[in-house]
């Protein structure tokens, strides 16, 4: 029987020297992390940049890592402020875009995919198109509580705010979300009619 290696486990290796064993832990955490960049950035090629910045981080600091919490929350907080410092630089570089903009360009980007002839999409499409359309906080902590399994507290270390905070601010968002759901599916049903 076959133990399976633990991110700790992992990261001893590395800091001993084992730097190739580094790849492993990316493959364990790039997909969560690649959407979480994703929720901020709101365009594939951005939140890759963000992803990459982020293993490039957490390589760097992988010495730091105190193991008072899980490595992905730790992971999650590089991912945050990375994302925030990203946006934060092209916001300086490009015009402001107003959110009714952003929301329109959602749209055409959805009518774009429903002429290609991807008409028929699963509950999962519609979950992630109604979480694009949340705020990049809002976004963040429903990707943090439901996608990345972290509790309250974890999400707090992550966003540095109080779980009491996020239990609020995660509350509000799941309501966000329920409307945004209920507009997308309202549209699908007029579709289908």
């Amino acid at each position: 029987m076959t133990q399976e290696i633990t991110d700790l486990m992992l990261i001893e290796k590395i800091l001993n020297g084992q730097t190739d064993q580094y790849s492993l832990l990316v493959k364990r955490h790039q997909r969560f992390v690649f959407t979480l960049a994703l929720r901020f950035a709101k365009n594939r090629e951005d939140a890759e940049e963000i992803a990459q910045d982020c293993f490039i981080k957490a390589y760097k600091a992988l010495g730091t890592f105190k193991q008072t919490s899980k490595f992905s929350t730790w992971l999650y907080t590089i991912t945050y402020t990375t994302a925030m410092t990203f946006l934060r630089k092209k916001r300086l570089d490009t015009l402001s875009i107003s959110d009714d903009e952003t929301f329109l360009q959602l749209e055409n980007h959805t009518s774009a995919f429903m002429a290609n002839g991807y008409e028929r999409k699963d509950s999962h499409q519609f979950l992630n198109q109604a979480i694009t359309q949340l705020t990049p906080d809002d976004a963040t902590i429903i990707t943090l509580f439901y996608q990345g399994e972290q509790s309250l507290e974890e999400i707090g270390v992550t966003l540095h705010m109080e779980p009491n905070t996020i239990k609020v601010k995660l509350h509000r968002a799941r309501q966000k979300l329920k409307e945004k759901l209920q507009y997308l599916l309202k549209d699908e049903v007029k579709e289908l009619l």
